[in-house]
């Protein structure tokens, strides 16, 4: 691998991280600006004036979660039922289903699945949400026992076990239809807890990727080629074995010096 190959990729994985946080600091800035009730899916409803912004989001969400998921590609999971699949394939469904959630939003008022109002559309958005949010969180597990890499996986199993935790609890509120103002709330620290998992997910594994490179670099150098070059000595000219000059010669396992 070429030098500049792992620089170029540290860079490209930074961009990424930078991209998901700019993702969060969008959502977080469009829900300051709805005075009412509303959960986060509910900024990209048809008709509200959060919408654009909440696609952008979900694209830059999608876009730097697809390159730090190939910077983590080399990561695995210890438990055999965790490696069924790297954290990789897990991240990248996550992406696929959050790409799905940012062009098929709910209508407005992001009706919940029960009664009349509940439309094909809402379904289609609720579960690409749902399953992109499930996908994440699997890869959150994951990480969280990966093989050799201690930081990650103690800062996973934190933030896996905080988000499940807070969006469990936001989900069933919602679902109740019983303190929806605090579920709201609950949804919102959740996804901000995984996009910042995300974020610094990516910029842990980059750091690990360049270290490593730059331990094995100068164990992975080729030889130098160089030219070998003979150079005639006169025995007679140099006195060599003349008037009881010798020539030493210390083998390996017999240190004295024989004569010619």
């Amino acid at each position: 691998m070429q030098p500049t190959r792992p620089l170029i990729a540290t860079v490209l994985v930074g961009v990424a991280c930078i991209a998901v946080v700019t993702a969060l600091v969008i959502i977080w800035a469009a829900r300051l600006t709805v005075d009412r009730v509303v959960y986060v899916s509910g900024l990209g409803a048809e008709g509200e004036p959060t919408a654009g912004w909440f696609e952008a989001a979900l694209l830059l969400l999608v876009a730097g979660g697809t390159v730090i998921a190939w910077a983590a590609r080399r990561i695995r999971s210890s438990p055999r039922i965790l490696r069924a699949w790297t954290p990789t394939i897990s991240l990248l469904i996550a992406c696929g289903f959050f790409l799905v959630a940012s062009q098929v939003t709910c209508t407005s008022g992001c009706p919940l699945p029960v009664g009349p109002t509940f439309t094909v559309q809402d379904f289609t958005h609720t579960l690409a949400a749902v399953l992109a949010f499930a996908a994440a969180c699997w890869a959150m597990l994951q990480a969280s026992f990966a093989v050799g890499q201690k930081a990650i996986a103690r800062f996973s199993l934190v933030s896996g076990i905080a988000v499940a935790v807070i969006a469990a609890t936001g989900g069933i509120l919602s679902l109740l239809r019983f303190g929806t103002d605090v579920g709201s709330v609950l949804e919102l620290v959740a996804t901000t807890i995984a996009i910042l998992w995300l974020a610094t997910f990516g910029a842990m594994v980059a750091r690990t990727t360049l270290a490593a490179h730059q331990l094995q670099q100068p164990v992975g150098e080729p030889d130098e080629h160089v030219d070998l070059v003979v150079v005639p000595v006169d025995p007679l000219a140099a006195r060599l074995g003349v008037d009881g000059h010798e020539v030493p010669v210390l083998l390996p396992d017999n240190q004295r010096a024989l004569g010619t």
